[in-house]
């Protein structure tokens, strides 16, 4: 019989890029179907927290700001102490989390291995890109022992007044396209979303993304031969962006955030993956999810987990390979 310990307090610390702290919502969500009455508190990069607004199963959202990393850490390790939480759960994978797992004097602690820490972790389990299973079920290793075996869905949560400020845009037939990506081998090339917006007819096209994506975008819309297309990035905060896509006929998007804000809102969607397989186990969630990759075998496919600036062969031919018409195909 398992033994389900009190659990007053509880932490969930992610502190890498915006799609892992979407996944980290899984976690959240199983915790809180568990221990309904837990206080749960989410530790994330600075940057990050405007998705987390008005979480209905979140009592705080913290944040490190990694451009004063050390004031930073010390700052949030001090908070973490005071709060003398029950069960620590760290799914960043890394040294500095691990330390402060260490450090926080939580009675229960659940982390990935990292010697020399996960020695005195609760729960510590390895982490393996490319082991066959996908991130939320990774995360879920570590709480497996408090709850059950099945990994919850990654959810957010747009407030009333984020689905509201959508509301006109949504008078029409849609698809939302997401064109950009922080790393350049994993977005499919520009001319690629120009052919894509040639096609599509009968539906009016959102390009979507933040404030530094407003120049892709703007290129695609000016290149392309289609006249129903609006360019709304660096308008929407990213709730009501998650708004808008939950009810797009279709969302495109390259394996980046957008994927997983797809995923926690079982929105439809189409991932594109260029310099990414896969099998690294960050693959869209949702119902209706489709994904697009080149069938050539490349040798140098993957050349990294997130990819690079530009191609290291200079060739790009994971991302200029992929036709449009099979990504067309996908509406």
């Amino acid at each position: 019989m398992r033994i389900i310990p009190p659990l007053s307090n509880v932490l969930v610390i992610q502190t890498a890029f915006i799609g892992d702290a979407i996944l980290a919502t899984s976690v959240i969500e199983k915790i809180h179907q568990f221990y309904p009455t837990s206080n749960i508190y989410f530790l994330i990069r600075k940057g990050n927290e405007s998705l987390f607004s008005g979480h209905p199963f979140l009592k705080e959202v913290w944040t490190i700001d990694k451009k004063k990393k050390y004031k930073s850490y010390f700052d949030v390790l001090l908070k973490i102490r005071q709060k003398k939480f029950d069960l620590l759960i760290n799914l960043h994978r890394y040294f500095s989390t691990n330390l402060i797992a260490l450090l926080s004097g939580a009675r229960l602690k659940a982390g990935y291995h990292k010697l020399p820490f996960n020695f005195f972790f609760t729960s510590s389990k390895k982490h393996s890109i490319g082991d066959g299973r996908h991130e939320t079920e990774r995360n879920h290793t570590l709480i497996a022992f408090i709850t059950d075996s099945k990994p919850a869905r990654p959810k957010l949560y747009p407030a009333q007044t984020d689905f509201q400020f959508v509301d006109t845009l949504k008078s029409v037939k849609y698809i939302c396209l997401f064109p950009a990506s922080l790393w350049q081998t994993k977005q499919w090339p520009i001319q690629k979303w120009v052919e894509l917006c040639n096609r599509v007819q009968n539906f009016k096209i959102y390009l979507l993304g933040g404030e530094n994506d407003v120049k892709v975008c703007s290129e695609i819309m000016k290149s392309s031969i289609n006249h129903e297309i609006e360019v709304l990035a660096g308008k929407l905060s990213l709730l009501q962006s998650a708004a808008l896509m939950q009810f797009a006929e279709m969302n495109f998007v390259n394996d980046s955030g957008p994927l997983h804000i797809a995923s926690a809102m079982n929105a439809p969607v189409t991932a594109i993956f260029c310099s990414t397989i896969t099998s690294f186990g960050f693959t869209p969630l949702s119902d209706k999810a489709l994904v697009i990759q080149t069938k050539e075998q490349l040798a140098c496919r993957p050349c990294g987990l997130h990819g690079y600036a530009i191609c290291p062969k200079g060739h790009f031919k994971c991302g200029n390979g992929i036709p449009v018409e099979e990504v067309f195909n996908c509406l």
